[in-house]
This record gives C-alpha cells, structure tokens and sequence, in this order.
C-alpha cells in the first residue's frame, strides 16, 4: 500500500475514533444530566441535546461548502447546550476535531476559540464562577490541540511532499534506465552494421575498382559500382544516426533536400505550412519514403523535373513526390516480383505503420505523384488509399 493509499485510511480510522468517542460522550453526558436534574431542567437540555446529535452527523457528512455551514451550526448549537448545562463539556474533544476538518483553514482557529471559549464558560459556571481552572484549563487545551494539530498538519504535508518528489524521482530514474538501454542497443546495432554491412559493401566498392583499373569493366557494371558507393554512404549515415541518437537533428526540408538529391541532383524542395518538430518515427519515414521515390526518380523515370513538397498541417503532415516523367500504371506493378515492385510497397506500409495514407497517381506518359499523410494524433491505423509496385 502506498502512503498516499495508507493516509486516508488512517484519517478514516481516527474519524471512526471520534465519532464512537462522541456517542459515548454524549450518552455518558445526557445520563448524568437527566439523574441529577428535575424533569422541568431536562426538556431545553434533551432538544439542544438532540439537535447537537442531528447537526453533527450532517457536519461529518455533507460535501464541500454545506459541510462549512453545517459545522459552525453545530458550534453555535454546542455553545447554548454546554453553558446551559456544562455536565456536556467532556463532547468539546470531538467538536474540535470536526472543527479542525469542517471548515477551511482560516475559519479553524475561530470555530476552536468559540469552542473552547464555550467549554469554558460551561465549566466556570459549574464552580459557581470560583475555579479558575475550571476557566483557564479549557482555553489552555484548546491552545495546546489547536498547536499540535496544525503541527500533526504541517508534517503530513511534508511527508506527502517528500513522497510526490520521490515518486517523480524514482520515474525519472526509470526513464533514465530505459533512455540508456535504449541507447545501448542502438549502439550494439549500429556496430553490427558497421562491421557486417558496411564492411561488405566497403570490400565490395573496393574489388569493384580494382578490377575496373586492371581490366575495365562496362559501363553497367560501373553504374552498380557507383551505386553500391552511395548505398554505402546511406548505410554510414545510418550507422551515425543510430549511435548519435541524441545529436541535434537537422531540419526536416534539409535532410530531405540531402536525401533525395543523391540521387536526382536537380530535384525541387518546397515546404508549405510552418515548420515544427515531428516525432522520430514521422521523421525518419518521410526521410526514407523521400530517398526511395528519387531513387525511382533515378531509375525510370528518365523526368526532366523533380520535385518534394512537405506539407505542415494543424493535425498531421504531408509528403508529395512528383516528377514528369515516363509514369507507369500502378495496378499493373502491383506485386512484389523479380523486377521490381518492393519500393512502393514498403512506402505504403511505412505510412500504414504510423496510421497515415499513401496514394500513387501516375499514367504512361504523364508523370507521377506520390502523396503520402501521416497523423500527428494517432486514432487507428490508417488504410492506403492506393496501392502501387515499384516502377
């Protein structure tokens, strides 16, 4: 059970305590008024007696301002009864506590003064105005349960501080934990790239030219050569985002102007709305989604113009590929085959991932566009809204 579980069950224990300890107190108080006093002294006595019980028992149950109200009523029904007959000055203990937790803070002190102020008129009129102690000995006890109260208050209140500071502390030690893990195993992923395929591909590169400068090699295999080395520069540039995970990121419109113009050096970057931080995952989808469709640029579409609009909007945010290319009919590359058709698919399934929409619009002869929405505030997964093979 956590403190703040186990306190108000301890206030609910000590309210059971008072409450029990004023049933006895008034029943003790009423039997000893009724035996040494005549039937004409008991009937004013046993309604204020009466009323005191009624009044109470609404103090201790009734919510938020009506309890305020509720409480100082019974304060003023407690005044008439105990100066009228102070054999009930022994309920004054439990008529403090409810004082204490029936009205706000400010209101405390002055419902504890009247009652003590009461308890003490009671007694004083009891000794024929001759005990002084009878007079001071009320006032002194409410002082002292009023102080040690408000002191009981104050360290409660800072033991449930302390509590709220260690609990925010133990969560961020928790996230802490799971940030480092986190980074550990985007290291231990990065170094296994590094050393399986970034160096196959380095050793790859290397075997390439060296057989190109000893025996000469077609100008297709020279192409694959050339595209095995900026392959290679895209896996280094992943194996640094892995392991620099917390390096400040360049912005988005950059990184895609970076991206897509490996491949396609002409390619256009424009940005509509106002620009803000998108969530890692967003990011690095729009980063790739952008990459794969310059490098069908690249391939097929033999276009004259490129171009990558990013779109910012309230709610989520937009990424159109279009060029002018050769187009293709997307139904017709719809499946994943020995030719082609793996680059669309994992577009779309990138976008379904995040809940967003993916589209490809394209004919032979008139271009293509690719338009891509991912949500900001996910609600479900998204459908495509149109389904296409590599080209």
């Amino acid at each position: 059970m956590t403190t703040a579980e186990a306190r108000p069950e301890r206030e609910q224990q000590l309210n059971f305590a008072v409450h029990c300890g004023f049933a006895v107190l008034i029943t003790a108080s009423l039997v000893r008024f009724v035996f040494r006093h005549g039937p004409d002294e008991n009937t004013l006595v046993l309604v204020l007696a009466g009323l005191l019980c009624g009044v109470y028992v609404t103090a201790v149950r009734s919510p938020g301002p009506a309890r305020t109200v509720a409480t100082w009523v019974l304060v003023g029904v407690w005044t008439m009864l105990v100066v009228l007959a102070p054999s009930f000055a022994w309920c004054a203990f439990a008529v403090f506590f409810v004082c204490r937790s029936g009205v706000p803070a400010r209101q405390a002190a002055a419902a504890t003064a009247v009652t003590a102020l009461s308890t003490a008129a009671g007694l004083f009129k009891l000794s024929d105005f001759t005990d002084v102690a009878a007079l001071l000995g009320p006032l002194a006890a409410g002082l002292v349960l009023t102080l040690v109260y408000e002191r009981l208050e104050g360290a409660l209140a800072r033991q449930a501080a302390l509590n709220d500071e260690l609990r925010a502390a133990q969560a961020q030690a928790v996230a802490a934990e799971r940030a480092a893990g986190t980074m550990a195993e985007r290291e231990r992923v990065a170094r296994e790239i590094h050393d399986t395929v970034t160096q196959g591909l380095a050793s790859t590169v290397l075997l390439l030219e060296a057989a190109d400068r000893r025996d000469g090699l077609s100008a297709e295999v020279r192409q694959a050569t050339e595209q095995l080395r900026l392959n290679l520069a895209e896996t280094r540039g992943l194996v640094h985002e892995l392991a620099t995970a917390d390096a400040p990121e360049e912005p988005l419109e950059t990184a895609l102007a970076t991206a897509v113009r490996k491949h396609v050096a002409h390619m256009r970057v424009a940005v509509v709305g106002q620009p803000r931080d998108l969530p890692a995952e967003v990011r690095h989808a729009l980063l790739r989604i952008a990459q794969s469709a310059a490098a069908n640029v690249e391939q097929h579409a033999q276009a004259q113009t490129a171009s990558v609009t990013l779109g910012f909007l309230p709610g989520s945010v937009t990424l159109d590929i279009y060029d002018d290319g050769l187009g293709f009919v997307p139904d017709a590359t719809a499946g994943h085959t020995r030719e082609g058709g793996y680059g669309l698919r994992a577009m779309r399934q990138r976008v379904e991932q995040l809940g967003g929409t993916f589209a490809v619009e394209s004919a032979p002869g008139e271009g293509t566009v690719i338009g891509v929405e991912i949500p900001l505030y996910r609600s479900g997964s998204g459908e495509s809204e149109a389904k296409g093979g590599q080209r």
